[in-house]
């Protein structure tokens, strides 16, 4: 037999042998990803010689085949490589274009792991590398290589002939790999004979095993990945910098390799710059199936002037937690407003100004609404049914038709009509008549700035709105109820239906009329979608944060977003830690968060780390008060014992709460350079007789994540243990029946008084089937009463509920407790008068 027929039935060999190899490989897939179809794109403007008949009865791949017109240009080819490589469907491109198209800039497109001609320079220079790990060689070299290998054959020497571009540089390094001397050959391959049928569909087979292969890594990258997270060295000083001072001596690393290293994968990532990212929602069905980690909530004492500081605590905790124990933990945060950055707080760093722009996104959906009301209430009181029939169902080249929302709103009138011209006129009224009341519309304007000249306004004052004015006001854009929307909604369906159901205000017969009704649903949710992404950002020991979400914790629910802590869950795997922040004091941020936002997530609390310092527990055991800009009195300096244990009946209080929930507790001490140990002592001891699992000293302001690692090893013996967690009402029970639970069995409170307006909002919501929804009380944050100057642990008093509200996007009712701002002001010396821009380095001026 003449060698070249030997050659040829080789050839046939291997190739059927790969042909086989391939549907096993594909038959292994299907039966672990049913829904996977692996499929080849092929862009070409002449035939191409992989026959997708074949590729697909033969092999069983998808072929998806792109013909571009012969007079497209190189832009439009590389168009159609991106639009490919962003298609998770696709798992292999393969360009059958003339040489003349095969530019650099056009192989390059090609995302590598795509490439499974293995053109890309990337793959090439993998080759010569020779690392094949993530890419692909040229399937003709491989084809050459299988052929060598499966004859036994060794080459002391090869000549290329006629092989130029990339396909030379792979084929000449895959040879020289294998220990052969290899020269080229300027000879045109034409002088040679060859079998053009086998060796063409030989390379149409090697690059549909590339396909399978590229489909078998797409599912291993889908997999959760073990993280390999390089925290950040910190060097703590003595005397301790001021913040900013701190943070600007430390250089981040880059937002895209912090998330590779906690295994979020590159389609999932939304850079904003180079410190943060919003992280795309796709993350939770891709790790649907993995386990969550430990949840832990950190809450805080009765709140003081002196402040707690949950924040510093929690981050201080995820750093000891990851950079120290060596053990994945991740921060979920609430974005703060951007009023009392320029008012009383001052400026931490960019986390409180724009950021990713999620608040400007809610003041934006939040007075597109607004603005709607006034337009509507305007529009009818000044046309005719026919006349507004006529402009809110218009003609558009000569046919009429209702938009989508316009059909539901049909749908809710009990109108099964699609046909604009069947409506009979009484139904023509009810369609176009909202007949809102403005003294009865709830919906007020927002703005993210302290501006206390917009607590009270009046709107429509100009010649053009024909005297409908009407009193109103703004609230800061956080308390705004798409805020409370945002932390609470689980997906985009989920925040529209929300969004769909907020209640503006009431017609003329006391019904309510909702955003769907406005028919402004669709654009908010268009406003929102990128805002419901939380963003990734990291501490300064390099360990991950999600920013996301900051709703008023006293008229809100007060804690970040329910999908920053599902995401992070899932993203920390089984052994992991999430620490997430409740706004205020435990009695309330903490309340909330079980009763509303576990309610809502379905999520359950492992331990609550409650924060005090020596300081506040000062002041709640009868420590004179405290004035802005003035040293603080020598109490709160100097060791006095007896305050320190008067205040921590407040602690106590708190523990007790905790326990109500059946969440065991780990007291965290903030310690200050003037704390005594003598005092330290004294609080962790009455913590643990008050019924703390444990209680430990932080130091996490002056030494990092070094000074929680007792913390951090606190809670994670804590977490480790099965707690009871329970809600402490039922939803079922009566609406007064669920306040008054709240205020006696948190508050401490003797009972509620309602007052006759509050009885009739109540009497009100159960009529239109509000009864069920959980409470947000809205009340002063200073004190467990109502009543801000009592400190430690009030008794004796009756709750007054003053008036009853409902978010029924949101989905809470909110009985308000006495007077509640919900626009703060500027103080007499706002903190702008410090803060700068220099023009050159760009550094912002006056941060803390």
């Amino acid at each position: 037999m003449c060698l070249m027929v030997k050659c040829a039935i080789c050839v046939h060999l291997i190739y059927s042998d790969i042909v086989q190899k391939c549907r096993d490989e594909l038959k292994a897939i299907r039966e672990t990803n049913p829904d996977l179809k692996p499929t080849l794109a092929i862009i070409q403007l002449i035939q191409c010689y992989i026959p997708a008949d074949f590729v697909s009865t033969q092999i069983g791949l998808n072929v998806m085949q792109i013909c571009l017109p012969r007079q497209c240009t190189e832009d439009e080819v590389i168009d159609e490589i991106l639009r490919l490589n962003e298609d998770s469907r696709v798992h292999g491109i393969f360009l059958h274009l003339p040489q003349s198209f095969l530019s650099r800039s056009v192989r390059n497109a090609i995302k590598p792991q795509k490439d499974v001609d293995g053109v890309s320079d990337l793959n090439v220079g993998r080759v010569v590398l020779g690392d094949q790990r993530d890419g692909f060689a040229s399937p003709v070299a491989g084809a050459v290589l299988e052929m060598l290998a499966r004859h036994g054959v060794y080459l002391f020497m090869a000549v290329l002939v006629g092989v130029e571009g990339p396909l030379k540089a792979t084929i000449q390094c895959l040879l020289q790999n294998n220990g052969m001397m290899v020269q080229t050959c300027q000879w045109s391959s034409k002088h040679f004979c060859h079998f053009e049928v086998f060796t063409e569909m030989f390379v149409a087979v090697v690059i549909c095993q590339h396909v399978v292969r590229s489909s078998r890594r797409w599912i291993q990258e889908q997999q959760y990945q073990p993280w390999r997270l390089r925290p950040l060295k910190l060097q703590p000083l003595s005397p301790v910098p001021s913040d900013i001072e701190i943070s600007r001596a430390q250089t981040p690393k880059p937002i895209s390799q912090l998330a590779q290293e906690i295994g979020l994968l590159p389609e999932e990532l939304e850079a904003y710059g180079n410190t943060k990212a919003k992280v795309h929602l796709s993350l939770l069905n891709r790790l649907q199936h993995q386990p969550n980690g430990k949840y832990v909530l950190v809450a805080g004492i009765t709140p003081t002037p002196l402040g707690e500081g949950k924040s510093t605590v929690t981050t201080g905790l995820v750093q000891a937690l990851s950079a120290h124990l060596k053990l994945n933990s991740f921060a979920c945060l609430r974005q703060p407003s951007q009023g009392p950055t320029f008012g009383v707080k001052g400026v931490f760093l960019c986390f409180n100004l724009h950021l990713t722009g999620d608040i400007h996104a809610i003041t934006a959906a939040n007075n597109l609404v607004a603005a709607a009301i006034d337009a509507r209430i305007l529009h009818e009181s000044t046309q005719s049914d026919k006349a507004l029939y006529r402009r809110l169902v218009p003609s558009v080249n000569g046919v009429r038709c209702f938009s989508p929302i316009q059909m539901a709103r049909l749908q809710r009138l009990g109108i099964n009509k699609s046909d604009p011209s069947d409506l009979t006129p009484e139904e023509v009224r009810a369609f176009v008549r909202l007949d809102l009341d403005p003294e009865k519309v709830t919906w007020q304007r927002v703005v993210d700035t302290n501006d206390r000249f917009l607590r009270k306004i009046t709107v429509g004052q100009a010649n053009t709105e024909k005297g409908h004015a009407r009193q109103t006001q703004f609230d800061i854009a956080v308390a705004s109820e798409i805020m409370a929307i945002l932390a609470l909604t689980d997906g985009l369906a989920d925040m529209r239906a929300r969004l769909g159901r907020m209640v503006v205000g009431s017609n003329r017969n006391g019904q309510p009329i909702t955003a769907d009704d406005l028919g402004v649903t669709g654009a908010l949710a268009v406003l929102m979608k990128d805002a419901i992404k939380p963003t990734l950002m990291q501490t300064l020991e390099g360990t991950p944060v999600f920013v996301h979400a900051g709703p008023f914790a006293n008229i809100a629910h007060g804690n970040s977003s329910v999908l920053a802590d599902k995401l992070a869950l899932k993203l920390v795997g089984e052994e992991g830690f999430v620490v997430t922040e409740a706004g205020f004091g435990a009695d309330i941020g903490m309340e909330k968060f079980f009763n509303i936002k576990c309610r809502t997530s379905g999520l359950k609390p492992d331990v609550v780390v409650l924060v005090a310092t020596v300081r506040a527990l000062k002041m709640h055991g009868g420590g004179p008060n405290v004035t802005a800009g003035v040293p603080l009195p020598k109490e709160y300096i100097n060791e006095n014992l007896q305050l320190v244990a008067d205040g921590c009946s407040n602690l106590k209080k708190q523990i007790q709460i905790a326990h109500l929930f059946g969440v065991p507790v780990v007291v965290a001490l903030n310690v200050f350079k003037t704390d005594t140990q003598a005092e330290i002592e004294l609080v962790c001891r009455i913590a643990e007789a008050s019924g703390a699992s444990a209680a430990v000293q932080c130091h996490h302001w002056s030494r990092g994540g070094r000074g929680s690692v007792e913390l951090a090893q606190a809670v994670k013996k804590v977490a480790s243990q099965k707690n009871n967690f329970q809600f402490l009402y039922n939803l079922q029970d009566s609406i007064v029946e669920k306040i008054r639970t709240i205020a006696q069995k948190v508050y401490g409170a003797d009972d509620i008084e309602l007052s006759p307006e509050a009885q009739a909002k109540i009497d009100y919501y159960n009529q239109q089937g509000f009864g069920a929804l959980p409470i947000c009380m809205a009340k002063t944050h200073l004190s467990l009463s109502h009543m801000p100057e009592k400190k430690g642990v009030p008794t004796g008093f009756i709750l007054p509920i003053r008036d009853i509200r409902a978010s029924i996007g949101a989905g809470f009712i909110y009985p308000l407790v006495g007077t509640m701002s919900t626009m703060p002001g500027l103080p007499t010396r706002p903190c702008f008068y410090d803060i700068d821009l220099d023009p050159v380095t760009e550094e912002i001026k006056g941060l803390f």
